[in-house]
This record gives structure tokens, sequence and C-alpha cells, in this order.
């Protein structure tokens, strides 16, 4: 059962982390890896991390514990999907500012 429970989780955190980078990947977007931020490396970053994902279920065999390889493999996306959507690994200068940053500046701007 161990087996399941940690090329489950892998299998997630790879497959969490491999779908942003395809879809930007297909959508022509950039988005930034450690090999660069173009479509192209998107893709094949994305792509790699969804087949690496497949293999760790395929190893995992699921179904002798099917239960235990779908808790897990939710558990390994949730983590990537938290980082990718707040921090990143990378910072991004086109984010929006937060909600509560500025407002007091332009609070001070709109009546004074």
């Amino acid at each position: 059962m161990w087996r399941v429970i940690v090329l489950s989780f892998f299998g997630g955190v790879l497959g969490g982390n491999g779908l942003p980078h395809f879809v930007r990947g297909i959508t022509r977007q950039t988005y930034p890896t450690v090999f660069g931020n173009g479509p192209v490396i998107n893709l094949l970053a994305g792509w790699a991390g969804l087949t690496l994902s497949g293999v760790l279920f395929l190893l995992a065999r699921p179904g002798q514990h099917p239960a235990w390889a779908f808790a897990f493999a939710a558990l390994g996306v949730l983590p990537v999907g938290l980082f990718h959507a707040g921090p990143g690994a990378f910072p991004r200068p086109d984010a929006p500012a937060r909600a509560g940053e500025g407002a007091a500046e332009d609070a001070g701007q709109r009546f004074g």
C-alpha cells in the first residue's frame, strides 16, 4: 500500500504542475519555467510532467487500493496548485495589486 500512496502523491504533484504549463503552451502564452518561458518550452515541460504523472500512476497500480490512490493523488495536486495560484517560483511583474495595497493612497487622491 505504501507504493500506492507515495507514487500517487508524486503523480498528483507532477500532473498538477504539468497541466498549467501544458495549457500555456498550447494557447501560445508565456509562463516561466526553469528552461525559459516560451510557449514551446511550456508545452514540452507540461507534456513531460503529464507523461511522468501517468507513468507514476501506472507504477502505483491504483486498482489494488483505489481510494488511497485517489486521495493521495488529490493531496499531491493541492500543494502545487496552491503554489501556482499563490507566489509561484518566479516574480510576476504583471500581477495585479492585491486588495488593500495602495488603498490609502487611492482614497487620498480621490478625496484630497
